[in-house]
């Protein structure tokens, strides 16, 4: 699966996020999807979650891997 936006290829946590609204998958990337995660209530995997991506004011990515 890929991102709609951008092309990447999707994480099994990306391609599981759910719109609250109309059940359907948003098939974006978290780097995609935080661009609009405030209009677009989602349920997520939390079990699926291996990266997290922390935006900053300036909209930098860091990288934050997890065990």
């Amino acid at each position: 699966m890929r991102c709609v936006a951008c092309n990447k290829l999707l994480s099994d946590f990306e391609s599981t996020r759910k719109s609250v609204n109309t059940g359907e998958y948003l098939d974006l990337c978290n780097h995609c999807f935080h661009t609009i995660q405030g209009d677009a209530p989602s349920t997520e995997r939390e079990d699926l979650r291996d990266e997290e991506i922390i935006y900053d004011d300036d909209d930098d990515i860091t990288d934050i891997w997890t065990e």
